[in-house]
């Protein structure tokens, strides 16, 4: 078994659409979203262990080992598959926290999908999927590894085509609480939901946006300086907001002109997950 350390992208998403389209009787809440990745996000490095232990072995701030998706998700394939081997994982984190990027949730498909190769277990996608929407409703989506339509909690997941789009994201300085936003009262929960065969780059919106916005100003002052530019909006529950356009040079053009009391970064939106042939 090599022990050498192997390094894989957890690549960002942004959500192009987002809409609240009912509540379950257990609480949660029905969406409508369009899953889109980008080339940005996190890396993580893994080390092989024979003695089956799994643990984290750089400090990330804001982020305790215990409570790490990436350690979860690496603790939860140990006990499905019976594997006897350990890990240690190296995360390096660029995706911000409560940003609406889904970070956590691509750092845990990220481990399932890597260690799933280097455990030399092979179980297929679909048991992955499975695994997955226990760490967490956004987590299947990066194990699923298309641009997707979501429905249900976000585990019906539907391959979608998206045309070429670059991305400026900015990144507001506050951490949103995505429990929080659902449970607030005020939230719209009664959105129709869209019929959609194919979806354009257009963003169409995001239902969470004008809670966040009222309960975070910095979200709305983020959006309105975008939108000097063409539309943005919000991605999941935040704080992270983005416009989307035809070339790199418009993008970056944009971004250039940044005040300097804000931050952000251009990226390109990939047709898929970068580890999708990881699994079968």
């Amino acid at each position: 078994m090599s022990e050498k350390p192997h390094s894989f992208p957890a690549p960002a998403k942004l959500n192009l659409m987002l809409r609240v389209v009912g509540r379950r009787a257990d609480g949660y809440h029905l969406l409508q979203t369009v899953f889109r990745f980008i080339d940005y996000g996190d890396t993580l490095t893994f080390r092989v262990r024979a003695d089956g232990v799994i643990r984290r072995v750089n400090a990330v701030e804001g982020i305790d080992a215990a409570d790490d998706l990436a350690v979860r998700a690496a603790q939860l394939l140990r006990r499905a598959a019976g594997s006897p081997l350990g890990v240690d994982i190296t995360l390096g984190k660029r995706l911000p926290l409560g940003g609406g990027l889904g970070g956590g949730s691509s750092d845990a498909a990220t481990t399932l999908l890597a260690l799933n190769h280097l455990w030399r277990l092979n179980l297929p996608r679909a048991r992955l999927l499975d695994l997955a929407l226990e760490l967490g409703a956004d987590v299947p989506v990066f194990v699923f590894g298309e641009n997707a339509l979501a429905e249900g909690i976000g585990e019906t997941l539907r391959p979608i085509t998206l045309p070429p789009a670059w991305y400026v994201v900015l990144t507001p300085p506050v951490v949103v609480s995505t429990a929080r936003v659902f449970a607030a009262p005020e939230l719209k929960r009664d959105s129709k939901k869209i019929r959609i065969q194919s979806f354009s780059a257009e963003l169409t919106g995001n239902d969470l946006e004008p809670l966040v916005c009222r309960e975070h100003p910095e979200v709305e002052q983020h959006l309105k300086w975008l939108r000097q530019f063409g539309r943005a909006m919000m991605t999941g529950s935040g704080a992270c907001v983005f416009g989307a356009f035809d070339s790199e040079n418009a993008a970056r053009a944009v971004l250039s002109r940044l005040p300097g009391s804000m931050n952000g970064f251009v990226a390109r939106g990939l047709e898929r997950h970068p580890l999708r042939d990881l699994a079968h």
